[in-house]
């Protein structure tokens, strides 16, 4: 986890790098500059590699305020919280799910966007479809490992006493956001609203664990997570920070035995726009 965040905040200072060179080139080159700013008038695109939003188009606009279509790469809608399982719609477990009894202290998610492209139709509300990636950390109670290439989720008691034991999964996902804005304060803030669907596609499983016995091991297989999934989310923020929640719809595995086990989650989110 810790080499995850170093290197989303290196991803992070790459983008905001690159966009100071682009900005500095702009600026040099003086020839044919009127011909193209009345072309990208014309097509009516905002297209930016920005951190944390779309920052080209901050201000509030008068009658004369145009449509127009805005994306690029970005840096963007940081979710960091808890993760939660939800049996059948209840938060305690089943018999058939109490192998995966977790820590909730300890059990928690993370996602970011890293590009989106969308159609903005007034200054207070525009519609975008975003992609990024999200994991979800399961941290277990129990001195058990999640076994790889079964033909279902089985696991098998240990003998050693686990210092970490962590089963998690990771995504590529895909929002599609309506985002509702206020107007801008007297501080240049804002209080946002951005809700919508979310589509995930499995990367793969992992299973980490950390003994006296054994030091650190870990094992990949897609432990039986569903290779497709799909959700909502709602975001409530100001001024660049907020709150999350997420639910997904689709079960959290493809085996029968877990049927109805599902996955909601809540926390911080940062670059809310």
């Amino acid at each position: 986890m810790k080499h995850l965040i170093f290197k989303t905040l290196l991803a992070s200072g790459l983008v905001m790098g690159l966009g100071q060179i682009a900005k500095a080139q702009t600026d040099t080159v003086k020839t044919d500059s009127v011909k193209r700013e009345n072309t990208m008038h014309h097509k009516n695109m905002n297209v930016s590699l920005s951190f944390g939003g779309d920052k080209k188009d901050e201000k509030d606009s008068s009658a004369d305020y145009k449509p127009h279509f805005l994306g690029g790469l970005t840096f963007n809608r940081i979710d960091l919280g808890f993760s939660r399982l939800v049996d059948n719609g209840s938060s305690n477990l089943s018999s058939a799910n109490d192998f995966l009894a977790y820590r909730g202290g300890k059990t928690s998610t993370f996602s970011f966007d890293i590009a989106q492209f969308g159609y903005r139709f007034t200054p207070s509300f525009k519609i975008y479809v975003a992609g990024g990636f999200d994991w979800t950390l399961i941290r277990l109670r129990k001195n058990i490992t999640i076994q790889k290439a079964m033909p279902t989720l089985a696991y098998e008691d240990q003998p050693v006493e686990f210092s970490k034991n962590r089963f998690s999964s990771s995504y590529v996902h895909i929002p599609l956001n309506f985002e509702f804005r206020t107007k801008e304060n007297h501080n240049g803030n804002r209080f946002f609203v951005v809700v919508g669907p979310e589509i995930g596609f499995l990367l793969n499983g992992k299973v980490k664990q950390i003994s006296k016995e054994r030091g650190k091991e870990k094992f990949y297989d897609d432990y039986h997570f569903q290779g497709f999934r799909y959700g909502g989310a709602l975001r409530l923020g100001y001024a660049g920070i907020g709150i999350f929640t997420k639910y997904y719809f689709s079960d959290m595995f493809n085996t029968s035995a877990q049927a109805g086990l599902k996955n909601f989650s809540f926390g911080v989110t940062l670059g809310i726009n």
